[in-house]
């Protein structure tokens, strides 16, 4: 089953149970991807991919968190705990992710398989964990860990 009808099929039940939070988070998320195919569309999709979809809620997750930061410097627990509540909603669509053990590998194997050797070389080994581990691999993380990797 497609992210897409997950997202449906998990409203129709979220509305039945009568749970508002979950129903506005899940509302946010299909306008957001509504608006993610219509910024698509002069590419010639008419509904992105899974993938695409994935990375759509990896950034809503994003925003939420630095939210998170700035109400909890603003004394505001009630925002928190609202933005606290769509971030696991949102994440419980996104694939498991990788351990900080399997994240250095990956990124070893990578650096590896590209025969990088320069922080110059930093773009092909991102590029080789974003095709191979896309799904699974938080690229902000990656990034300092290849970077080191590199000697930059």
């Amino acid at each position: 089953m497609s992210l897409r009808e997950q997202f449906t099929d998990q409203l129709k039940v979220s509305m039945k149970a009568g749970d508002a939070p979950r129903t506005s988070t899940l509302r946010m998320i299909l306008a957001k991807l509504k608006d993610t195919d219509i910024a698509a569309r002069p590419k010639g999709v008419q509904q992105v991919p899974d993938d695409e979809i994935v990375g759509m809620l990896r950034g809503m997750v994003k925003s939420r968190r630095e939210s998170v930061e700035l109400y909890k410097q603003g004394n505001r627990p009630e925002l928190v705990a609202k933005e606290e509540a769509e971030i696991a909603v949102i994440e419980a669509f996104l694939p498991q992710q990788m351990d900080l053990a399997a994240m250095e590998k990956a990124v070893a194997d990578a650096v590896a398989e590209t025969g990088a050797a320069t922080i110059k070389d930093m773009g092909k080994v991102m590029a080789a964990l974003k095709a191979k581990h896309a799904a699974a691999l938080d690229m902000s993380k990656a990034g300092p860990m290849v970077k080191a990797k590199l000697g930059g």
